[in-house]
């Protein structure tokens, strides 16, 4: 993902694209360890990806990011 393409976004879709990145790099580093990863270099791509995100985030002066993805994490915890 180009940071381009991350400055286009709406700050609410990188909170969302943040998660979803963050459970990518999750499953790769579960894959990693229980079997072989067919493109070991997708782990540094995604660490790299989540770091543009904040990158973004904290240009756009959007204080308390990991406060806001506890939270969501939290909200989605209690609705299953």
């Amino acid at each position: 993902m180009k940071i381009s393409e991350i400055r286009e976004m709406k700050t609410e879709e990188l909170h969302g694209e943040l998660e979803r990145l963050r459970r990518h790099l999750f499953d790769l580093r579960s894959q990693s360890v229980t079997e072989k990863l067919a493109n070991p270099n997708l782990l540094t791509g995604t660490r790299k990806d989540i770091a543009r995100v904040f990158t973004v985030l904290r240009e756009r002066d959007v204080t308390g990011i990991e406060e806001y993805q506890a939270h969501m994490e939290a909200v989605a915890a209690r609705q299953k």
